[in-house]
């Protein structure tokens, strides 16, 4: 095995919340799209596993999501050095850890030859926006995660990701919701999203109140690029990430050039999963 894999984040065009049940954590209904901005993970059969992060300072030992997820898969899985080409940013609600973990769980499932629901099974034991990256595209995803419903292919529309220059974290935002009561967040629909879009809305993301409650400047920013953007700016996930939805990648890109921003990007949609980058 000496393959490269494209992890690719992912835009919460819909997020709704649900308070946490008997097991501790809040269902959610979520519209997910994947978007062609990724990272890249390479896989060779080694001696000895060993796990290599670049461009960014993430934990390489067991704390990993990617370490998380192969091991989710088989014990009788081979010894690997992986090396991490991180583009995506952490904390910003864009789906990269969980991503990476996928592409893991993709590139050793097809080594093993493991079936489908092999694969899907350990990526539900790694985390819950894992099962998506598998299949990518535009779905729905409920529960916690784990039931992935993929949706006719929304197209006709591009995406401008503005990320600013901090992180979120996801456990602090979901108790600062609880703390607030469960708000909904603002709904956007009609006119204000691109056509192939108004069937699914209206849109919501319910974290944003409390994402904008726990970084009051997430506010400012949702409220700057909507007037710069003169269209609905959204968060993705948990925060930080902010979107716009525009016409085409050359609009969208225009969008993106915020010189404050830690990233950005102007991205077409992606209509698969990670998968590997020869394909």
């Amino acid at each position: 095995m000496d393959e490269t894999w494209e992890a690719p984040a992912k835009v919460n065009l819909s997020l709704q919340v649900r308070p946490p049940d008997e097991t501790g954590f809040h269902p959610i209904r979520s519209l997910v799209q994947a978007i062609e901005w990724c990272d890249a993970l390479e896989l060779h059969l080694a001696d000895e596993d060993r796990l290599e992060v670049h461009g960014d300072d993430l934990p390489v030992g067991p704390a990993n999501l990617v370490w998380k997820g192969i091991e989710a898969l088989s014990e009788h899985r081979p010894r690997l050095h992986m090396i991490l080409r991180k583009t995506i940013p952490v904390g910003a609600g864009l789906g990269g850890g969980s991503s990476d973990a996928a592409a893991a769980i993709a590139a050793v499932g097809r080594f093993l030859s493991l079936g489908d629901e092999e694969m899907a099974a350990a990526a539900s034991r790694t985390g819950a926006d894992v099962p998506f990256f598998l299949k990518g595209g535009s779905a729905w995803i409920e529960g916690y995660g784990e039931r992935v419903t993929p949706v006719p292919l929304v197209g006709g529309f591009a995406i401008a990701v503005v990320v600013p220059p901090f992180e979120m974290a996801t456990p602090e935002v979901y108790r600062r919701w609880d703390a607030l009561g469960g708000p909904e967040g603002p709904a956007i629909s009609g006119n204000s999203l691109p056509p192939a879009l108004r069937t699914h809305g209206p849109l919501r993301n319910d974290l944003t109140p409390a994402a904008t409650s726990v970084r009051p400047e997430l506010g400012d920013w949702l409220a700057e690029l909507t007037a710069e953007w003169g269209r609905p700016a959204l968060m993705s996930g948990s925060g930080s990430a902010i979107f716009g939805l525009f016409g085409d990648p050359d609009e969208a890109s225009e969008a993106a050039q915020v010189k404050a921003a830690r990233a950005s990007a102007g991205t077409e949609l992606r209509q698969m999963g990670v998968a590997r980058a020869d394909r």
